[in-house]
């Protein structure tokens, strides 16, 4: 007689003024496989550095239990929120967050979880990402981190990481897949009615990645680039207008935005060309044209590697 499989032991760990949904995202996408199998495939744990109700960032509170002093966990999934700061600082949080990276199969964390992580030293020379409004400060903070700023979520061995709140849900249902196969992954974000797969990564939302900030140097130069994205928007084009030689004004435009100029323009075009397909009827060849991207060609490249998509597939979704 075949012995029943143990469910697997799933930590959320959380801390007071965490961001709710970071808990509750994962929390709901691995709950949907256990309604469905037998035995469960997951067993769920909340926990806390002090056992009792901790209150997130909206004010609603969650009742956790106290984080173990040996860690036995399949994984172990951090949240993030405005209190990361407070707990990434926490002796007793980092020493069960590096005994968990060496007892557990995976670690992973949603959001600025991922500073909790880099903090004990977990991320160095790792693949990671984080909310994408945080790149500049967590670059700053941990240069040995290889961090990808515009990835949903990333893998690197049995550390998994996810971008901004929502993006924890794709991280779950990436694990769940890990572990139980895509079939069942699919049939649980059916049930959550999201994404399986989540087309393209974080440029999708964050846009520029907040290089327009209005105290920003180079905000009007930005300005005035789009509203001629059909021309020549080169390095030494852009240098000109900032009275700058192009090497000096590169270098200080990737330090002020965290992006360098070519991308910097690449993204405004990809914005205004996502704009026009989604809501006009114009041909991509026009839109390619108008945008700057010259032809057609090297504007699908750019979709597929921004938005996961081409612009065709955009317009079709667009109009369901």
């Amino acid at each position: 007689m075949a012995r029943p499989v143990k469910p697997r032991r799933v930590g959320v760990l959380i801390f007071e003024d965490f961001q709710l949904l970071d808990a509750a995202g994962p929390i709901s996408a691995f709950e949907m496989p256990m309604r469905g199998l037998s035995p469960p495939p997951y067993a769920l744990q909340l926990i806390a550095p002090v056992a009792g109700p901790v209150r997130s960032s909206s004010g609603a509170v969650l009742l956790a239990e106290a984080m173990p002093r040996q860690p036995a966990y399949d994984t172990l999934i951090i949240s993030g929120g405005s209190g990361t700061r407070a707990a990434m600082m926490d002796p007793k949080v980092q020493a069960f967050v590096r005994a968990a990276v060496k007892s557990a199969r995976r670690v992973a964390s949603v959001c600025s979880g991922a500073y909790v992580l880099a903090q004990a030293g977990v991320l160095d020379g790792k693949r990671c990402t984080t909310h994408w409004r945080r790149t500049p400060d967590f670059r700053e903070r941990y240069p040995a981190a290889l961090l990808e700023p515009d990835r949903i979520y990333t893998r690197d061995g049995k550390i998994w990481t996810s971008a901004g709140i929502t993006a924890g849900i794709d991280l779950a249902l990436a694990l769940i897949a890990d572990d139980l196969g895509e079939d069942v992954a699919r049939k649980a974000a059916q049930e959550l009615v999201v994404y399986h797969r989540r087309p393209g990564g974080q440029s999708q939302f964050s846009a520029l990645l907040d290089i327009e900030r209005t105290e920003g140097r180079f905000t009007q130069l930005l300005g005035w680039a789009r509203e001629r994205l059909g021309d020549e928007l080169t390095v030494e084009a852009l240098a000109g207008r900032a009275n700058m030689s192009p090497r000096n004004f590169a270098r200080a435009f990737t330090a002020e935005t965290g992006v360098t100029p070519a991308k910097a323009v690449e993204r405004m075009r990809l914005e205004a060309a996502r704009e026009r397909v989604e809501h006009s009827a114009e041909p991509i060849e026009c839109v390619a044209r108008d945008v700057g991207f010259g032809d057609p060609e090297r504007m699908r490249r750019a979709f597929v590697r921004a938005f996961g998509q081409p612009p065709q597939a955009l317009r079709r979704l667009a109009r369901v």
